[in-house]
């Protein structure tokens, strides 16, 4: 391959992935997934890494994402396996919405209460034994009440048991790309083989957001009353309205943590928090770096869907280049000023031969200048170039020749 196109001014986020270090969590003092409680320990703030450098945070585990352009800006042992709680939750109802898409659940149909899930313990809903509850009245008792009796129902309505409810969870994870993610209930109740990381709980928190907008709402209802028993949404940030999902989560294990994802000027950011002392620095901290990333962060189009970056030179074809184009908007998220930071290269074989084929690849297109980590596109034809006729072509490689070509 031989290298044509010109460094353009353009811009870029580095995604510096912090080497992954793995701290086996403790065993939990008790086997206590409430999120009631409040942590005494004093935790020292440690550095967070940012494409913009360090930034202190009491969370032991921390990971900021852009939704929308996936570019990573802030994390702190981001791919330390650690127990997520209740954020757990997050892949239970991910696996009941899609129930609901495809059919197989109904929001208005009842679910038993076994004495399994009636009897859970933690944080719960409580539903009655032997009742029939409603779906949509689970999830809200899941998502707002973080009723592990809510999941138990749910996960034996949709696979018969929970241990069975389990191994879709699991299976579902791979499918996502969670590679340090492993399920052994559906409620984050504390067991030692149970952990995601801080990275998988934003990956999954932004397939929740765009695989089932359309239940996404529930996330942001700040309180809910069932069975006479009125209990407020355990996210902060989505009671300040600083948030409009998603989970929160403690264990003696894994400390108070939380996932919210706020949208603010057509942006979404994805957070997640982990290890935090107590339930009021998880607050603050929360609402600390939901702003910091909002703030110090702006998303730029580079390119348009289908625009021309590059003309790539055709050898033997009936015209001299093709357009070389993306299939999608190029949009990044950077630090505040960092456009003149970034140079654009295009690649391509050069001259590239005849036939070319509209909607083939024929350049990349790479992002490099603002961090140790370059980004690349894929570049397409946009029109079919036919090859010359044998005459042509014969005429083509003479003067090709004569001229010294």
């Amino acid at each position: 391959m031989l290298t044509g196109g010109a460094a353009i001014l353009a811009t870029l986020i580095p995604l510096q992935r912090a080497a992954a270090r793995r701290h086996p969590h403790a065993k939990p003092q008790a086997a206590d997934a409430s999120e009631e409680g409040e942590g005494d320990g004093t935790v020292v703030a440690t550095p967070a890494d940012t494409p913009i450098g360090p930034l202190d945070t009491e969370a032991r585990w921390a990971f900021i994402l852009d939704a929308d352009t996936g570019s990573v800006l802030l994390q702190k042992a981001a791919d330390e396996p650690m127990p997520p709680s209740s954020l757990t939750k997050m892949m239970t109802a991910y696996l009941v919405f899609q129930a609901l898409a495809e059919q197989h659940l109904k929001l208005d149909q009842t679910l038993p209460v076994s004495e399994r899930a009636w009897r859970m313990q933690g944080s719960k809903m409580f539903v009655p034994l032997g009742g029939q509850i409603s779906v949509e009245d689970l999830i809200r008792g899941m998502l707002i009440q973080s009723g592990n009796d809510a999941c138990i129902v749910l996960a034996e309505g949709i696979a018969g048991s929970e241990d069975q409810f389990v191994v879709l969870m699991n299976q579902q994870a791979k499918r996502m790309g969670l590679t340090k993610t492993q399920f052994r209930n559906a409620t984050g109740w504390p067991d030692p083989d149970h952990h995601m990381s801080a990275r998988d709980i934003a990956t999954l928190a932004r397939h929740v957001i765009q695989d089932y907008p359309q239940y996404y709402h529930y996330f942001s209802e700040k309180d809910y009353k069932f069975n006479n028993i009125a209990q407020g949404n355990r996210n902060v940030l989505v009671d300040k309205g600083l948030a409009d999902g998603l989970k929160t989560g403690h264990t003696d294990a894994g400390g108070f943590g939380l996932c919210a994802s706020s949208e603010r000027d057509g942006r979404r950011i994805i957070m997640v928090l982990n290890g935090l002392p107590s339930s009021r620095a998880r607050a603050e901290e929360g609402a600390r770096l939901l702003g910091w990333a909002f703030i110090n962060f702006e998303d730029v189009k580079l390119f348009t869907r289908y625009e021309t970056i590059q003309s790539v030179p055709v050898w033997l074809g009936r015209q001299p280049v093709v357009p070389a184009v993306t299939r999608d908007d190029v949009v990044l998220t950077l630090p505040h000023g960092w456009r003149s930071h970034v140079k654009i290269r295009v690649d391509y074989a050069s001259p590239l031969p005849a036939p070319v084929a509209a909607g083939a690849q024929v350049a990349i297109l790479t992002l490099s200048g603002a961090g140790p980590t370059d980004l690349t596109y894929p570049l397409f034809a946009s029109v079919a170039v036919p090859r010359l006729s044998l005459p042509n072509r014969a005429i083509a490689v003479i003067e090709h020749s004569i001229g010294g070509g």
